[in-house]
């Protein structure tokens, strides 16, 4: 994913020297919405509960896992080609990380049947590199009506102090987004827009590092947001 970004910005670098070419948009984004991430759970396998009870145990508070939700707001740097009045290929790209909320765990640890202690685990997420391959399709006489599809990816950096040790690791998404939007050609080649989007991105099982016993679980996260864009015609 580092070399994919650091490609997408000599492609910018590139299409800011090539004014030449005649079909390149370039601008920037600010996109706001809310999210929800789905199914949210940590299993245990085997043994528990002080290895008195065999079996699995999914630690949520639901039976299909927690669920959160969350407003967003990011900005993005795009660079797009027309292929005809129709048709244009594009790359989103967020060059700034998205942070998640530290959230909190605090477990009992029973040392005796009349005394125990608590440990407290914490977990904080960076969504770092998303970037959008992107196709949008103007129909004919659609007055600067647009749809738009996308292949979305995102790396999944987790930031977390186990007091039982082990951490989860990284990973990176896949999923995609849809979009309606309006464009509008201004003086001097510039353009505005604004958008309105869904997206959806797969969900992931990660194994604790120092015991595979351990994993969490995110079903997926969805999300709807709107975006304005500026950018100039080349």
């Amino acid at each position: 994913m580092k070399k994919l970004s650091i490609l997408i910005l000599m492609v910018f670098g590139y299409f800011s020297n090539a004014v030449a070419i005649e079909g390149i948009n370039l601008g920037v984004s600010l996109t706001a919405g809310v999210f929800e991430a789905d199914g949210a759970k940590e299993e245990f396998k085997g043994a528990h509960a002080g290895g008195a009870s065999p079996g699995n145990v999914s630690k949520s508070n639901a039976t299909d896992g927690d669920t959160a939700k969350g407003l967003f707001g990011i900005g993005s740097i795009f660079a797009e080609y027309e292929i005809n009045d129709q048709i244009a290929v594009g790359l989103d790209y967020v060059p700034h990380s998205m942070e998640s909320e530290t959230t909190e765990n605090i477990q009992d640890d029973i040392t005796t049947s009349t005394t125990s202690t608590q440990r407290t685990n914490t977990t904080q997420i960076d969504f770092e590199d998303l970037t959008t391959l992107y196709v949008t399709l103007t129909p004919p006489d659609a007055n600067g009506f647009y749809v738009k599809a996308g292949f979305m990816q995102v790396d999944v950096i987790t930031n977390e102090n186990l007091t039982t040790g082990g951490a989860y690791g990284n990973t990176d998404l896949d999923g995609y987004t849809v979009a309606l939007g309006f464009n509008k050609d201004l003086a001097n080649d510039a353009l505005v827009r604004v958008e309105t989007s869904y997206m959806s991105l797969d969900g992931a099982t990660l194994v604790n590092t120092d015991d595979s016993t351990k994993s969490i679980t995110a079903d997926g996260i969805e999300g709807y947001g709107a975006r304005v864009s500026i950018g100039k015609s080349f």
